[in-house]
Order: structure tokens, then sequence, then C-alpha cells
């Protein structure tokens, strides 16, 4: 688990119409049928997916929402074992509001080596970890009150904690780290014949057919029991007595023994095979081959295994027609969705990539039936028990020892650097007992694993960016795409550009603009901006093809004047209505107001011929009294008879006001403290209404039409407090300064987190598009470079130093941004195989001796040897409204231009190229 993932049995229900259908197959509930006993109506109930009726086509999984990922990945989410584990940190024990014993454990660090300096931090409660990641700011101490008051139902303690200073705790939250689950997996294998519906007779089946065993060695290793030294899955490795082999395999570092019918002992004595039913049915994943006659499907059906503990089953069978495996998946109705989903169909023409799906998604459905309840409440007794023997242990008083500190509740967490001598002893034998225990977890092959130390190498990832442009020198404050090839950049105080991929930015507005939003409206052809602070700030309206011919158009302050929208000075901030509708609304903030206003024209007007008709485009069409001012917007259109409706997020709630009648309804109350609201998401699909709502570091679904009476709560935890956060189904992804994470929308799992230094989002209109200074391999010049890139130097007709600085002068940064592009169509499936085909990487090349990694064919500007002399370019025109503009590049006089930089990644002398997301 990572974050606190709320999921009942009634969730699922409820839950599962909205995402499950268009990315999850055909999940349907099987009514309760006679068990094989003869009982009709006992048993569990089970959903099924087969992958034959989703509304989309694809012809295969790869590269679709069913690409293989593993969900809360170890590697990731075992936090205290990969982060803090062998390092000195603090650990603090107490009571909550309820009494019930938690541990705060505390870690400052640097994030993956990019100098960026962050707390993270771990709660243990009975209920589970929670986990939270800050970024420390040296001017302002962060104390245990202020951190532990980040957690859900924190804040209520009176009474402090105390900091656990004997070493023996490390052991004790290793162990409490462990209830997550195992790393390593077991999973049944059952063979069934034609007609076999009962489990004893799967079960004396004493050999299986040509098909079953070419199928168990496409799984893994046959092995000898005997003597293995790896995993044994609850298997006799020293006197034969679960059988004399076994199907053994790793992956990704997780280590799996296959428990399969035919290779465990088989007794003519006892129809019923107890020694195969007690590992085959004590297994949570259970595996079923099926011998089918041609063109005839399984008549498996779960009842078929009784079992109380098995609560997913995987039914294959070959498909001789078409040469392939299929496969069919049934879950115990309590236990969550999880990934990845069924191709359409569920036919598998490649081996390898048919282990590859089977594998993954018999490892998230054992991840996922942990969180049914007779898992869930089991490990809640078990880590409550272990908390009270922790918290027991930890405070009692030993004259002996001082186990506890005795600081104040408010103390900071960062201690001085005046460490007394006995102290820097305590914190080195703190550090080597960590690290002791850390080694002997690897040789027990107990540890979460990364791809690196597993020795596989990465594939490509749904969300693999590739790099738009590679050096920006301006701090980015907002933008927006347009088209698939261009960006629209305001700056902090250099103006706004135009970027399009393998060209120099193009200056739109000068620097004396401050633009603090902008959006681009391709269907009606216009831009609109934000403009100015406080008081003052404005909306404005520009024509889109100003900007495309060549000179653009360059606005000043003073050109900007007869674009203004009446009736918008003070506007904080303003949304548009999700894009695609016949009309496009804006909803613009003021204050304890907010003012709904419509564009007159339809979608085809979208050549307009007078600056009159422009600025008149804009409609008002209502004002709405808020009781407060709002930090969120989002418009909901109605569809399919229901009324628009607004989504007001204020302090620490979230509203929702009916535009036509002005009634207010409170959608959610966030806790108390939590009061920095991130976005209202639209995720409306399958013609249902829902929000993401997100706030501090937490995402709640909340449904504006309930069909369920009984509606429950679905949420999920971000590790870090996103700034931003972008839903692309089946993804849903958070973004901050430091870092991002991406997780599954049906279920909230984590699929990938990383840390990226810098970091803005511009936008997820089309693709998304985000600015970063990694990667640190880029060759930054040195402090006497001149002319570096390709950079307009703009003489305004009004001051000639009104223009973007150049990108040596001090107030630039000193690493300029390098602008990257997540492809939307590979996140959503929605990709074909011709498109996915021109995205595939270069041949890797060879370099003095060493295989570099293949590169995105984006990931240069050019590809030439760095000897070749570098061109130099000139272009000067005068722009309509007067200013002088020279454009510069001359990349000969430097070595750190933009092709050199790409070349670099050629160099021997340099680290080869490292993707952001690796």
């Amino acid at each position: 688990m990572t974050g606190k993932i709320v999921v009942t049995a009634s969730d699922i229900s409820v839950r599962r119409g909205i995402f499950s259908r268009k990315h999850y197959g055909s999940v349907e509930l099987l009514p309760r049928s006679d068990n094989g006993n003869g009982d009709a109506g006992s048993g569990s109930r089970f959903r099924v997916e087969t992958g034959e009726r989703r509304g989309r086509d694809s012809d295969s999984f790869h590269g679709s929402p069913s690409t293989p990922l593993l969900e809360n990945p170890e590697y990731q989410t075992r936090w205290y074992f990969k982060w803090f584990l062998g390092r000195y940190h603090q650990n603090y024990c107490g009571l909550d509001g309820d009494k019930n014993p938690f541990v705060l454990s505390i870690l400052l660090s640097d994030a993956n080596d990019h100098q960026i300096q962050q707390y993270r931090a771990i709660l243990w409660r009975k209920t589970g970890m929670e986990k939270i990641c800050l970024p420390f700011n040296p001017t302002k101490t962060l104390t245990v009150r202020n951190m532990l008051s980040l957690f859900s139902r924190m804040h209520r303690i009176e009474k402090g904690p105390k900091e656990i200073l004997t070493p023996s705790v490390l052991k004790d939250l290793l162990i409490l780290e462990e209830q997550e689950g195992s790393v390593n997996f077991k999973f049944g294998v059952l063979y069934a014949r034609p007609g076999q519906t009962a489990d004893n007779e799967m079960f004396s089946n004493k050999t299986g057919s040509d098909d079953f065993n070419e199928f168990i060695a496409l799984l893994g290793d046959r092995v000898t029991l005997k003597g293995h030294d790896r995993y044994r899955g609850g298997l006799d490795t020293k006197s034969d007595t679960t059988g004399t082999e076994s199907i053994y395999t790793v992956y990704e570092g997780h280590e799996i023994m296959f428990h399969v019918s035919t290779l465990l002992p088989y007794s003519a004595d006892n129809p019923q095979q107890v020694e195969r039913k007690r590992h085959i049915g004590n297994d949570i994943v259970n595996i079923v081959f099926c011998d089918c006659e041609n063109g005839e499907l399984p008549t498996f059906k779960p009842q078929m295994v009784k079992s109380q503990f098995t609560h997913v089953f995987a039914v294959v069978w070959r498909d001789h027609e078409a040469e392939s495996y299929r496969v069919q998946v049934f879950s115990e109705e309590n236990v969550p969705l999880f990934g990845p989903p069924l191709p359409i169909p569920s036919l598998f023409d490649r081996p390898d990539e048919f282990r590859e799906f089977l594998l993954v998604k018999c490892i998230n459905g054992e991840k996922a039936a942990f969180n049914t309840p007779i898992f869930a409440q089991k490990r809640e007794r078990t880590l409550d028990s272990l908390l009270r023997d922790l918290y027991t242990e930890h405070t009692q008083s030993d004259s002996g020892k001082a186990m506890l500190s005795r600081r104040t509740f408010s103390d900071a967490l960062v201690e001085s650097s005046k460490s007394t001598t006995k102290e820097e002893a305590r914190k080195e034998e703190f550090a080597r007992i960590g690290q002791a225990l850390k080694l002997d977890t690897i040789m027990k092959g107990d540890a979460p694993t990364s791809l690196a130390t597993s020795g596989t190498a990465r594939k490509e990832q749904p969300w693999q960016p590739q790099c738009f442009f590679p050096d920006f020198s301006y701090e980015i404050a907002c933008g927006d795409s347009w088209g698939s090839d261009r960006l629209i950049l305001a700056t902090e105080s250099s103006g706004a550009f135009v970027i399009e991929e393998g060209a120099v930015p193009n200056p739109i507005f000068e620097r004396s603009v401050t633009i603090r939003q902008l959006s681009v409206v391709e269907e009606h052809g216009i831009l609109i901006v934000r403009m100015d602070k406080g008081k003052e700030a404005k909306i404005y309206v520009f024509r889109l093809k100003d900007f495309e011919s060549e000179p653009t158009a360059f606005y000043t302050k003073s050109d900007c004047k007869d674009h203004r929208v009446e009736g918008t000075k003070g506007c904080l901030f303003f949304t548009l209505n999700r894009p695609g509708g016949n009309f496009l609304r804006m909803a613009v903030a003021m204050g304890r107001k907010v003012i709904l206003l419509q564009w007159k024209h339809s979608a085809a007007h979208s050549v307009m011929s007078h600056n009159e008709e422009l600025l008149d485009g804009f409609v008002p069409l209502q004002e709405l009294s808020l009781t407060e001012t709002p930090s969120i917007l989002t418009l909901i259109d109605g569809f399919n008879g229901s009324e628009s409706r607004v989504c007001v997020g204020y302090k620490n709630c979230f509203d929702l006001i009916n535009e036509r009648s002005g009634e207010v309804t409170t959608l959610f109350q966030a806790e108390a403290g939590k009061t920095n609201l991130v976005a209202a998401l639209d995720v409306c699909e399958d013609d249902e209404n829902e929000l993401l709502l997100c706030y501090h570091n937490s995402c709640h679904f909340q449904k504006l039409e309930s069909t369920s009476a009984n509606t429950m709560e679905f949420d999920f935890q971000w590790c870090s407090v996103p700034e931003e956060v972008v839903c692309a189904s089946p993804y849903v992804m958070s973004f901050n300064s430091e870092g991002f994470e991406i997780r599954l929308l049906v279920n909230g799992n984590l699929v990938y987190a990383g840390t990226m230094p810098q970091m803005k989002l511009i936008t997820s209109k089309t693709d998304i598009f985000f600015a970063t200074t990694a990667p640190e391999y880029y060759p930054w010049p040195a402090a006497n470079t001149t002319a570096r890139d390709s950079v307009p130097v703009i003489l305004s007709k009004e001051n000639n130093s009104s223009g973007p600085s150049s990108p040596n002068s001090p107030n630039q940064i000193k690493k300029p941004f390098r602008i990257y592009k997540v492809n939307l169509a590979n996140l959503t499936g929605q990709q074909s195989k011709e498109d996915r085909a021109m995205r595939m990487p270069l041949t890797p090349r060879n370099v003095n001796g060493q295989t570099l990694p293949a590169i995105s064919v984006n990931d240069c500007l050019t590809d030439r040897d760095s000897t070749t002399p570098s061109p130099t370019f000139h272009k000067e025109f005068r722009l309509p409204n007067g200013p002088r503009v020279k454009l510069r590049t001359d990349t000969a006089s430097t070595d750190s231009g933009i092709q050199n930089g790409c070349n670099s990644v050629f160099s021997s002398q340099s680290s080869p190229p490292v993707s952001p997301f690796s």
C-alpha cells in the first residue's frame, strides 16, 4: 500500500460503473450458483473481465492502457527500507486522539541526487502507513507539531510524542513495513481437462497436455526443489515431501514460485488430493489452464474450486485457430479493481508479451486482494499489536538507558550543527545498525528491489517524454499548447513567446506585458490572457492568426489596451468550460463574485475582420454572489437534460452552484487545517458526472448525480503535496516544483514517481508539456560564455531595453529549462500502431565500444558530428508595430549551444543520456 486508500465492498459496485467499462473490460457480478456440492447459493460472488465488450477497438494491448505496469511497486513504496534504513533519521512515538499508539519517522535527505533537500515522513498507525514528502526550507523551521498536522486526523493530539533514541527501534519499524505484503509471490497453477467441472477432477490430473507443459515452461524455469536456495513459496526444499520439481522465476526483482498441480505429490488413495489443495487452495491467486476443443470456450467458474482463500482466478487457454493465448480474469467482488486491463480481444500472439501481462496481472491481483476486509482486518490487528508493543517498550523508564528524548512537542526536527561528540557517535551507531539490517534483508531475498539491481532493462512507459525544446532561458509564468507543435509561453519578466520544435523562440509580447494566465482556444481562433496583478488585472482577447504569419504581431503594453474585455478589471483568475462543446463559456473570479460570460460566435466563426467583433465576442450571462473569495472554479456543462453548474473551491470546502437557479450545495468539506485546495477536475465518463476534488495531498471522488442510495467515498493520498493535477484516463498525474507522481484513476495506486529540479507543468490541454532544468548531464556554459543559443533580441520602439534581456544577464536563471512533451495518445491508448511506429527510438549507437541507450528522435534538434563547424544565422525585420527585431544564432563561438548540448550525449566524456522519467 502507498498512501491510504479507503475502499469497501460497497465502493466497488458504485465506483466500477465509471472507468471500468471503458478501461477494464466487461465487469459483471456473477450470480451465486451451485458450487458443485449441491448447495446452490453458497460461496462468494465474482466479477469477470473478458476484454470482449468495450467501447473502443484495439488489436493489441501494447501501448494502450493495458500496458503491463506494476501497481504500488515496492521499490518506490517501501520508503523505510529504501530511504531511511542505513541513514540517520528521527523517530517519535505517541498516542493519537483515540489513544492509539503511532510512530512518526522523519528523514531529511537529497532527492535522487538532484540537490533538492526534502523531508520524507512516515506515520505508522494500525490502519497502515501514511507517507508525505515536503520541501526543505532553511528559513522556515519545521517542527514535529507541523509535520503531524499534515496527516489525517492528527490535529487532535494533546500530548506530544517523544523521540526514540535507541537503535533497536529500527528492526521494529522494518517489521512494521513488511506487513504491507511480501516482496515475493506464490501463485497456484491448476490444470483442467475438457469437461472437468469439479476441483477434485482437476486436482486428480496426474500429468498435463503438451499445451499445458508448454505454458508452464513459459511461466518460468523448472527447478529441482532439493537444495533450492532461493524463494521456495512454502515448498519443501530438503526432503521432497512437496514434490521433486517446481516452476520458479524472477520478474522485476520479485521472486515467484508456482504451485503447479501436476508437479505436486499425487495420491491414488486420496480422491480430494489434499496435498495439492493444501498449497493451491491457500494461494490468493490461481492460474487455471483449460484444455479446450477448437473453437470452444472454457467452462470454468470460480465456484468449481472450494477455497475460502483464493480471491483471483486467471483462466488461460490456447486458441489454436489464432495460434494465441487467451485469458479471462475472475476476481472476488471485494477485491478492488486492478490492472492491467485485458486487451481487445484478450488474445496474445506473442508468448513473451503474454507472460509479462499474466505475471503483472497476478502480482497486482494479490496486492489488490490485501485490501479486502478479510486481509485488511487481519493486517490491522497485527499492526495494532506491534505498535502497542513498540510503544510500551520505548516509553518505559529505564535508569540505565535514555530511551526517549526530553524535547518538547514543538521542537524543530533538524538539529543544531553544534552536536556533541557523544551525539555524533550515537548517529554513527544508528546508521551502522541500519545498514546491517538492510544487508541482512537483502541477503535473505526479502528486500524490495529496483529494476536496476534486478538486472532488468527498463522498458519505455506510456508516459515516456520527448524533448520538445532543449534550451529555454527564461522563468516560465504560464503557457498553453497551440496545435500539436507549438507552445505560447509567458515568462516572469521577459514577455511572451511562441515556441516551435526545432525553431528559435518567436516573441509576441514585450517584457513590460505581465501575463499571469493564458488559454489558447483554437476552435474559435483566439488567445485569452489575464494581465497585470491585483486590482489592475484584466482579461484580454487576441486573434491567433496575428501570431501565425511571418513576421508575427508583437504587442506592447499600450497595444493591448484595445483588446481588453470590458467588466473584467480586478479579476483574480478565469476558467473555461470543457473544449469541444457548441459554445465557449468563461467564468471570471472577481472578489466575492463570479461573472459568467459566453462567446457569442460559433466555432465555425474563426476568422473575424474587425477588432470590435473580437472585443464584443464575450457576452455577460450572469453574476453569482459568493460567501468568500474563491480559489478554484470549474465549469460543468449540462448534458442529457442536466443543467450547467459551477464548482467553487474556498478555503477548505467545495460548493456546487446551479447556474440557472443559483442554488448552492456543499459538495465536500476538507479536514480542519488542510486549506490549500489544488483542483476540481471534471472526470465525466460514460454519461456519469463525477469530480475529482484535490486538496493538500488528498484526492476525493465526488459523484454529482448518485445512481446509488449508498454512494461511498473513494479517496487516496499523494506522497507529496501537488501544485497541479492532470487527469489523463486511465492515469491521474500530480506535479509540483520538485517532482511528479503518476497513479491509476480507477484505484489510486501508484505506478511511478520521480524527482525533477524546478519542475513546472505548462499545459495538459492536448499533450502534456512541462519544463525542468533536468537532465543534469546537460553541459552548462562557463561564466564568460556569450551567444550561447538562438535568442531573440527585441529592440522596442519605446525603449531599446524593454524587450527580453540577454540570457546571460544577471536576472536570468543559471540553468536553462528543457521543455518536455508527453504524448497524450500514448497515455490514453488512442494511438494507432502506425503512430507508435513513427515514435520508436533511434537505433542504439556504439561509442568507443560502449552501446548507449536509444534516444528519441526528438531528443536532439539535429544529428551531426560535434567537430562540424556550427552555422551562424542572422535575420532582421520590422514588426507591424514598429520595433526592429534581430534574431542571432552563433553556436560556433561556444561549445555549449543547443547543438552541442544534443551532441554531448554521444560524447565519450559525458554520461549517457538519462530520461527524466527513468
